[in-house]
This record gives C-alpha cells, sequence and structure tokens, in this order.
C-alpha cells in the first residue's frame, strides 16, 4: 500500500512539475493573463489537494479497527487503534494529515447534538472541539489517546432522546436501560486524529466508523462519509456470515459498484487442526458465495482474511502466518484498483480542461503569426510602390481601425449584459437564498411536527433548491448563447481565430442533490406519523441535508465565478492582440511613408518576427506533448523508471 501510494504521489508532482514548467514559459512568452493563471492555479490545486478516503464500516465486533491496524499500523509494532470484545470505537473518526495542525486528536463533545448544526458545521468552529495532544514517538502513548474514541457516558433517557440516541419505541433499546434509568452513549459525536503516517502525509483519508446503528442516528456518515468515500471496506464476520443488519445497512447505506468491498474478517474461527488445509479453504469458499448471493455481488468483491494474526503476523515478521491471514490479497486489491481508478479520474479531468487551456494559447499564438504574416505580405507589396499608393493603404488601416473601435463600443454593451445576466445568475445561485429556503422548511416542521406535512417540508427545500439550480443554469445558458454570438461576430468581421465559447453545466450539482434526496428517502419511510424518535433525527438530519447542500451551492458559487471569468478571456486576449497588431501596422506603414528606405528593414524584422513566433510554436508543442505525457502516465511506469 505505501509503495502504491508512493508511486501515486509521484505521478501527481511529475504532473505539477510539468505544469509549473508549462506556466513559466507561457509567462516568459507573453502568453498568459489573469484568467489563464486561475485556470493553471485550479488544476494544481487539484492535484494538490487530492485526497483518498477509505470508510470501514461494519457491526461491533467484527474487527473492524483491529483490520485497520493491520492494514496500515502493522509498522509500529503494536495496535494503534484500540481493539478488543464488544464496542471500542464510539464516534465516527477520521484518521488524516493536516500540516496546519500539530499531531493530535479533536474531539466533538456529544453535547452538540443538540444544536442545529451539522458536524461538517462545527468542523469550522474551532472552540467548541477539545483537543488532545498526540504523542507519535511513544505507541503506548498514542494508544492510550486513541483510547479517547470507546469513551461513553450514562445519561437520563430525556437527554439521548433530545440528542435521538434513544428510541423509546425499540425494544432492543429498552433493553440497554439500567436500574438507575441511565442509558449508554457516546462520550463524543465525532473524533479527527491528526497523524503524520506516510500514507495520510500522502493524501489518504481513513474513515472508522461505530456500530451499524450509528448509521442510522449519526448524518455526518449516512449523508457525506460514506456516500463520499471512495472506497467502502464492509466488514463481516465469518462465523456469523450477514445478519439481517448487515443486508440492511449493505443495500441501503452502501450497495454494489465500484470500490465497495465486503471483508470476510476472523476466517481464524474457521481454522481446525482436526481439518485438512483444503477443507478449511473449501469452508471459507462456500461462505464467500454464500455472502456473495446474500449481498447481490460477485465474490470477486468478497476478501476473506484474518485482521489480528494478519497483524500478529507482521509485527513477528511471519511469512507462513501472513499468508494464511489472506490480508496481503486485500491490500493487494485496494492498492491496485483503489489507486488506479481514482488516477483515472484526476487524469481525465486534467486532459479535458488542459486541452481547453492549451488550444487558447495556440490560438493566440496562431493570432500571433497570422497578423506578422500580414503585415509580412502587406509590406512586400509595396516594393516600388509610389506614395499615392502607401497613403491609400494607410487610409486603409485607419478604416480598419475604426470598424474595429465600433465593434468595441458594441461589445461594451454586451459587458454590460453579461454583467446583469451574471448577477441573475447568483440571485438564484446565491447562499441567501438557501439560508431562506431553510429557514422556510424548518419553521414548517416545527408546526408540523409528527405529521405527513413534516415530511413534506423536506420536500419541499428540496424542490426549491432543485428550482434554483434550474433558473441559474437557464441564466447560465443565456450567458452562453451571448458569447457564442460574440465570438462569432469578431471571427467572422475581423478575423480573430475564435472557436466556440467554454460550456459550462450545473449538472453535476443537480445529480449531487438528487443523491442526498436519495438517501434521505431511504433513510425514512413513507409512513404517514412520526415517532417522537423519528421526528427527532429526521430535523437532524435536515439540519445536515442543509450542510451538504450549502456545501454543494458554495462549489457550484466558486466554479460559475471561475467560468464567468474566463468564458470572455479567450476573446479578450484575441482582441487585445489585433489592437496591437492594427496599431503596429500602422507605425510601420507610416514610416515607409516618411522614409521609404526603411522597408527592408522592417521587411526583414517581420521576417524575423515569424522565424522566432514558429519556434515558439515549436516549444510550445513539446511542452504540452510533454504534460500530457504526463498526465496520461501509469504509477507502474514511474516506478519502473525510478
Amino acid at each position: 500500500m505505501i509503495q502504491k501510494f508512493q508511486e501515486y504521489s509521484g505521478w501527481r508532482s511529475s504532473v505539477v512539475d510539468a505544469l509549473a514548467r508549462y506556466q513559466d514559459w507561457i509567462v516568459a512568452a507573453g502568453l498568459s493573463d489573469a484568467a489563464c493563471e486561475q485556470r493553471l492555479a485550479q488544476l494544481r490545486g487539484r492535484l494538490t489537494d487530492d485526497k483518498l478516503s477509505i470508510a470501514f464500516v461494519a457491526e461491533f465486533s467484527r474487527g473492524k479497527s483491529e483490520l485497520i491496524n493491520a492494514i496500515f499500523f502493522a509498522d509500529y509494532g503494536q495496535r494503534i487503534l484500540p481493539s478488543s470484545a464488544g464496542r471500542t470505537t464510539m464516534c465516527p473518526t477520521e484518521l488524516l494529515y493536516d500540516e496546519t495542525f500539530p499531531p493530535c486528536i479533536r474531539l466533538l463533545p456529544i453535547e452538540t447534538r443538540a444544536e442545529a448544526l451539522s458536524t461538517s458545521d462545527l468542523k469550522e468552529q474551532n472552540q467548541v472541539w477539545t483537543v488532545l495532544p498526540l504523542d507519535i514517538q511513544s505507541g503506548e502513548g498514542m494508544l492510550e489517546a486513541f483510547r479517547q474514541v470507546s469513551l461513553s457516558k450514562r445519561v437520563p433517557l430525556e437527554e439521548a432522546q433530545r440528542y435521538g440516541l434513544y428510541d423509546e419505541d425499540d425494544p432492543e433499546q429498552q433493553q440497554t436501560v439500567g436500574a438507575d434509568g441511565l442509558v449508554e452513549i457516546s462520550q463524543w459525536r465525532h473524533a479527527i486524529v491528526n497523524f503524520p503516517h506516510p500514507l495520510l502525509k500522502q493524501g489518504l483519508i481513513i474513515i472508522d466508523t461505530p456500530g451499524l446503528n450509528a448509521i442510522g442516528t449519526e448524518p455526518e456518515l449516512t449523508l457525506n462519509l460514506i456516500p463520499n468515500a471512495h472506497a467502502v471496506l464492509f466488514v463481516l464476520a465469518a462465523d456469523t456470515g450477514v445478519t439481517r443488519s448487515d443486508i440492511d445497512v449493505w443495500r441501503n447505506h452502501i450497495g454494489g459498484g465500484a470500490g465497495r468491498l465486503a471483508v470476510l474478517n476472523k476466517i481464524d474461527s474457521m481454522w481446525d487442526e482436526l481439518r485438512s488445509p483444503e477443507e478449511v479453504a473449501r469452508q471459507i469458499a462456500r461462505q464467500v458465495a454464500s455472502v456473495a448471493q446474500t449481498l447481490g455481488i460477485e465474490e470477486q468483491q468478497i476478501f476473506p482474511v484474518s485482521a489480528q494474526k494478519g497483524l500478529v503476523a507482521k509485527i513477528n515478521r511471519d511469512a507462513p502466518l501472513l499468508a494464511k491471514s489472506r490480508i496481503m490479497q486485500l491490500e493487494q486489491a485496494l492498492s491496485q484498483e483503489l489507486l488506479p481508478a481514482r488516477q483515472g479520474i484526476i487524469r481525465a479531468q486534467l486532459s479535458s480542461e488542459f486541452r481547453e487551456l492549451a488550444g487558447a494559447r495556440q490560438t493566440l499564438l496562431a493570432a500571433r503569426t497570422r497578423n506578422v504574416v500580414e503585415q509580412l505580405v502587406e509590406l512586400k507589396s509595396l516594393r516600388g510602390k509610389n506614395q499615392n499608393i502607401i497613403a491609400h493603404m494607410m487610409k486603409r488601416i485607419e478604416m480598419e481601425k475604426r470598424e474595429f473601435d465600433t465593434s468595441l463600443v458594441m461589445l461594451q454593451s454586451t459587458r454590460s449584459v453579461f454583467a446583469r445576466l451574471s448577477a441573475n445568475v447568483y440571485a438564484h445561485l446565491g447562499i441567501g437564498v438557501l439560508k431562506q429556503d431553510v429557514r422556510k422548511a424548518a419553521a414548517a416542521m416545527e408546526r408540523s411536527m409528527f405529521s405527513a406535512g413534516f415530511r413534506e417540508s423536506v420536500n419541499g427545500f428540496f424542490d426549491a433548491t432543485r428550482d434554483n439550480l434550474w433558473q441559474s443554469g437557464h441564466k447560465i445558458d443565456e450567458v452562453a448563447e451571448m458569447m457564442t454570438v460574440m465570438y462569432r461576430k469578431f471571427s467572422t468581421e475581423h478575423g480573430l481565430a475564435l472557436t466556440t465559447p467554454m460550456p459550462f453545466s450545473l449538472k453535476k450539482y443537480r445529480d449531487e442533490l438528487d443523491q442526498i434526496e436519495a438517501v434521505y428517502h431511504k433513510q425514512f419511510g413513507a409512513a404517514a406519523l412520526l415517532t417522537t424518535h423519528q421526528a427527532v433525527l429526521m430535523r437532524k438530519f435536515f439540519d445536515s441535508i442543509a450542510s451538504r447542500v450549502k456545501h454543494i451551492l458554495l462549489q457550484a458559487n466558486r466554479d460559475v465565478d471561475a467560468w464567468l471569468k474566463v468564458v470572455m478571456a479567450p476573446l479578450d486576449a484575441q482582441i487585445r492582440e489585433h489592437k496591437l497588431q492594427l496599431k503596429q501596422r500602422q507605425k510601420s506603414v507610416e514610416r515607409i511613408f516618411e522614409a521609404t528606405d526603411s522597408l527592408e528593414e522592417k521587411i526583414t524584422s517581420f521576417e524575423q518576427m515569424q522565424a522566432e513566433l514558429a519556434r515558439q510554436l515549436q516549444a510550445l508543442r513539446a511542452l504540452e506533448a510533454g504534460l500530457a505525457q504526463a498526465i496520461a502516465s501509469d504509477m507502474p511506469t514511474l516506478a519502473a523508471a525510478a
């Protein structure tokens, strides 16, 4: 795993270096502008901020934390995450590395569940978190700090109900109430471990979840962490197989598809000295086949392992035991399938955006070349001509300049329309509009706490947000259509080399909204009446839904803003270039009119400029090819080259 991540990190670094070389060159060649710089910064940011998240989901006592220890932390020579009988992970835990924080564990108190703020919102409020230092030099010290995620406390039923953690109508939860009338809940709502592990430093995020019941009560897991994880490892026990709660979580929250794997842990419980290794293997194979049929997935997506034996084998360097644990097959699947799939996604995004960027640079350089060639032809045509012909040419250039200036006046009015349409886009996409819709839905929910109207309030919120996205998308289409007309006008009337302006769509944000709504509908059935527990949970889910939608709209706003800034950039660049060339043509002919002996000097000068532009085009293409090759290269190629 570490080697594969290093290769992936090396690939990202090579692309960043190639981007830097490309940027330095186009700046030196005068082919860059503010919009180009912005797009290059976005490409670099996509690479440097690239994260890969793996979520581990299981019922308690399935060995999930031990599996994380075996795969990622065996090099420390001991367990890092607590692992013992019973529940060891009481709250969702993210293991990551953020260099802006020292090594530490940030803990969100469970009391924050009583507030109308999601975990994502609270991540931005440092003052509400309890922060404990993490001594990375001491394995025992780290283990002791990690034990925080297993802490619980006993609280009155009313408090647990207020947090949405106790359902009085659930017979199983009723049995958890002690003689003192108290019930056990987690001490913390969420934990973030900032840990400079080699994999975490390279962008890996490990998500350790509590038991399956938490998935239905913690919106952050249901709406954000699990759906957005690049890989989900669903851990089952070999001796118990698939339970009813396992099936529910798999169907409602995980499902099959790319990056979704089932891990059949604790196969060591099936090892039997009275059976031959072949018999044990056949028994494990039968259990794998049974799980595959129950979950509706291919057997190749199920990995039977012994996390505990795998950890012991790695620590003791026991190769036979490591092979018997089968942990390496799971690691191989993660490294060979997950990372290349992620690389493929990033590569496709980079290639598409860079093609547009490179096309604009080539177009600009081609326009410079065309203008130089036109001037060269014009100057050569003046050889042996009298003053009257040169004067006529000066008048023609002046007329071209006036016509171009007239078009620029029209462009200014177009800019006014562009600004008005842009404002209309934000009128429906703004966060202020979202906040109004959130308040409206929340008020409606309060008025109809236990009726079908409660659910209709949430549905109305989704409908209003979807309509806002549609309205904004319609305005974006108007902007694109207007820019297409303007591009075509300048291309036909003034010979500018302009292609269709870069398109933009809000479809991916509408799709994300649909996915959130689908999760919401799965979580809450269509019953007309709600229990107190369901109403409290739905209210908390709505807070997280609003937070997730806010995140989507903020990203949409950033992307729309970036698009509006660059959609006119090619036209602006060509206009600047054309104005400059017209000015140079006018000055050249004026000087020749005044001193005909300078004609040959000007012709020689323009011929040198033409040759230099040809060399620049060749260099630009070589840089583009190098960057495209860096993006297209595979990690094994990099490893072999290294």
